[in-house]
Parts: structure tokens; sequence; C-alpha cells
């Protein structure tokens, strides 16, 4: 089948659009012929050799852990789903080889769930990872309550616009950083935009003066510093992107798959709560260009590769 891959750690460059290995297909896995593939910082940092530490790398790398298709073959074990059926995936593995930037991936039950009918394959495969980032670090454990008052960075970002709209569903108040060009975005879907950078502090502030009771940290650095300082007693911090939140009293996260979680955004997507804006989209061949505009850190919701779907069957 046809792939973006890479066979060393490095920039852009490295991703090669070509032949790979066809996929087998486990006794609880399906076979998904990929219509769309959603772009996450998490690829670009696994590509450059960032979470080596953490994953084993079986080279050449396919990237990508967000899809969204149509299942074509269905493993021996396999009661949950039919060929025909549509299906998204936080498809993520405890290594890295076997991603979404194909035309085909197979993919464990563990990390699928029913496509929201109301949505495109483009905007489906944008809500996987970044959805169930929101949905686990909002519900499990920040524990969000109506009535409270949440602090969300990066509000206009695919992790952020998420959260925003999950948090003013749970009803909660919530205040997203975003640049001013992003402000309008941000108020669309229900928060109350501030100006991140110098001054940030002083801006939640005013809308909150007591403080806030949660916040949820995409950005890390200054942003997670600024943050403890806002803090309500017995507020709650979480970070999603740095390591050092635990010296502020916050907890780290990294999103994991579950299709159960996975299943009830889906459901949240067609009751109209959560939608997906894609800001722009990709041939699959054209991979490194949606990798080098993800890396650049201002997209407005999410990054997406499409692939053909009268590419040749595997």
């Amino acid at each position: 089948m046809k792939a973006i891959s890479y066979s060393r750690y490095g920039g852009p460059e490295v991703l090669a659009f070509g032949e790979v290995r066809d996929p087998k297909v486990g006794p609880d896995s399906v076979l998904v012929k990929v219509r769309a593939a959603a772009v996450n910082p998490v690829d670009w940092k696994a590509r450059e050799g960032y979470l080596e530490p953490l994953f084993e790398a079986a080279f050449p790398v396919v990237p990508g852990w967000d899809v969204s298709g149509v299942v074509v073959r269905a493993g021996v074990a396999v009661s949950e789903f039919d060929v025909g059926d549509e299906v998204i995936g936080y498809v993520r593995e405890d290594f890295l080889s076997r991603g979404t930037f194909a035309e085909y991936v197979a993919a464990p039950l563990r990390t699928l769930a029913r496509k929201p009918r109301n949505l495109s394959f483009e905007e489906a495969a944008g809500l996987p990872l970044a959805g169930l980032t929101a949905y686990q670090v909002l519900i499990k454990r920040l524990r969000v309550r109506r009535g409270e008052t949440i602090l969300v960075h990066a509000a206009a970002g695919g992790v952020g616009s998420l959260a925003v709209q999950l948090g003013v569903h749970l009803g909660a108040r919530v205040i997203g950083t975003a640049s001013e060009s992003n402000h309008d975005f941000v108020r669309s879907l229900g928060g109350e935009p501030v100006t991140y950078g110098d001054g940030l502090g002083d801006r939640v502030r005013g809308l909150a003066p007591e403080g806030v009771n949660a916040v949820f940290d995409t950005v890390g650095g200054d942003a997670l510093k600024v943050s403890a300082n806002l803090l309500a007693p017995e507020g709650r911090l979480v970070s999603i992107a740095d390591g050092d939140v635990v010296t502020y009293g916050g907890r780290y996260y990294f999103v994991r798959p579950d299709p159960e979680d996975l299943q009830h955004l889906s459901e949240l997507a067609e009751q109209g709560v959560v939608s997906v804006h894609v800001s722009e989209t990709f041939p699959l061949e054209r991979a490194a260009d949606a990798h080098r505009l993800n890396q650049e850190g201002r997209t407005r919701g999410k990054i997406v590769v499409t692939v053909d779907w009268e590419a040749e069957s595997a």
C-alpha cells in the first residue's frame, strides 16, 4: 500500500511517500480504509525523536494516530464492527511503526468508535486525539463542575477548541487564551477570549478576580507559571505540555485510547455539542507540508491529510 513513512528521525524532509508493507489484521483488530488522518503536534515531535525515551521506534515508521475511514476487513474475533462501517480511531500502540498516514491501517478494537454521522471524514479525523485529550482532562482529571470558571490555554487550537466546547457543555464558564485574530472564533465556541503573552495574569484576573477553579494547560513554559498563580483556593491544574506542572502542585496527562470515551465523543458530535474546525487539508503525498504547517503552532482547529478513496485496495 501507499503511505508516508520515515526511516530516521529528522525534520519534515525525512517523510517519504511510497510503498510500505500491507498491515496484518489481528484477531481483535479491523482493517480500516483510511479516508482522512489528522495532524497533531505529537506527530512531528515523534518524527524529530523527542518521544524516543518513551516509545520504541521500528523503522520505517508510518506517522499518525488519528483516523477516520471505513472497515474493509474484520479480525476473526471481531463482532463489534462489520465491513462497511464508518469509524474513527485514536490508533496508538506502545511503539512507533504502524500509523494512520497510509491507505490502510490495522486498528485494534480498543482504539475505535463509530464515526459521527453528521461530520465529514475530514472533520471526524480531527476528533479522536484532540477530543479524547479534552474529554479525559476535563472530566477525569480536572473534574470540572457546573458553575466553575476554567482557563483553557490555546483555546483556538485542536485540543483547546474542543476543551472550550466541552467545558461549556459541562456548565462551566470558560476563559480561553488566543491571539486577537482568533478571539471571535473562541467566542463562537462559547468561550471568553483573552490575549496571551505579557500581562496575561492581569487580564484573567480582570475577568475572574477571585481566580479560576481549574486550568487546562496545553502550551507549558511561562503560561504554566502564570496559571499556577491564577488558581483559586483548592484550584486544579493539569498540563499536557509540560512535566514541570508537578512543581506547581498540578498533574501531567497523556491521552489514552478508550473506546467508551471515544464513542461518547462521537455521540456528543452528533448532538451538536462539539464540532471540529478543519483549517486546511493536504493530500497524503503532501503530508510533509501538513507537518510543517502544524509545527508553526498557529493553527486554528485541525490540519488534516486526506487519502484518495479510489486508491487500489490492499
